[in-house]
């Protein structure tokens, strides 16, 4: 066996798009297997007249939570051992975001039909914890796209242009903490804030009113200018180290204004890398 995904995550997070992605990327899935069938499931891939070389396995809440964890950490230091490449993903994302799903498609969540939503949401991430743990990636869909999904799942799967990390720009507030997932993270709370501007307080950096009042300054500009040079310096050296993604979080003190017009302007500078944009805290008080 060539390659093995294990995908897993919270109901609500994408688990369905990115095992419909890989699919369509030529890997035979199989959804909601027992971990304890993991290495049969594996093996018999091995064994089959088609010799199916890719595969993915897709591992959720529907399974019992006694059978969750069975000797999975076990299970998957096995596998490891009969495949040249194994990757457990994990996807999550907010619970404001996995309500406003449920709420959009009217599905009721797996651990819904004794518990409210929220509650259902707060034992799923205690039951999948471990796996969370163990898992080599975790992505969170909370602000991406479909087609940003597709496009990350692509990457990991390593069918895209090896020579370009996929590049992520993360605007956060320090308020609410650095992300974990950033790779480098750039602080622009030196930068001329509009929060003691009264007319654009309530404004979002997305906001022209914003963007002017920020890049006006000219160490706006000059940062701007010294990053993206550093940026195109940067991203090269990671390629030839093989590195598939690269987050880069970009943070003001709340992640509403300076952090917001620096990860679009970034964005905007470095077209040639088609970057993802995130406002992980625009939306925050």
């Amino acid at each position: 066996m060539e390659r093995i995904i294990i995908l897993s995550g919270l109901s609500g997070s994408g688990k369905s798009t990115a095992a419909k992605v890989l699919e369509d990327l030529g890997f035979f899935c199989v959804d909601n297997l027992p971990p304890e069938l993991l290495f049969s499931f594996i093996d018999l891939c091995g064994k089959s007249l088609t010799q199916i070389k890719k595969a993915v396995a897709v591992i959720d809440i529907r399974i019992p939570e006694k059978d969750t964890l069975y000797d999975f950490e076990k299970v998957l230091e096995k596998i490891k051992k009969s495949a040249e490449k194994v990757d457990l993903l994990f996807l999550e994302c907010s619970d404001e975001t996995i309500v406003k799903r449920y709420k959009e498609t009217r599905r009721i969540h797996p651990l819904g039909s004794e518990k409210t939503l929220t509650e259902g949401i707060s034992e799923e991430k205690r039951i999948l914890a471990d796996i969370r743990e163990l898992s080599d990636k975790r992505i969170d869909t909370s602000t991406l796209s479909v087609h940003d999904l597709k496009a990350i799942i692509a990457q990991i799967a390593g069918t895209t242009d090896k020579q370009t990390p996929l590049i992520t720009l993360l605007s956060f507030g320090y308020k609410y903490g650095v992300p974990e997932d950033a790779d480098l993270v750039f602080d622009v709370r030196f930068l001329k804030n509009p929060h003691f501007t009264e007319s654009l307080r309530d404004l979002d950096g997305t906001r022209g009113e914003v963007v002017d009042f920020v890049m006006s300054d000219k160490p706006s500009r000059e940062f701007l200018e010294k990053l993206c040079s550093f940026l195109r310096f940067l991203i090269p050296k990671y390629s030839e180290e093989g590195k598939s993604y690269l987050t880069l979080g970009i943070g003001c003190t709340g992640g509403k204004h300076r952090s917001v017009v620096m990860a679009d302007a970034l964005g905007e500078s470095l077209s040639e890398y088609s970057a993802i944009i995130r406002h992980r805290d625009i939306n925050k008080l």
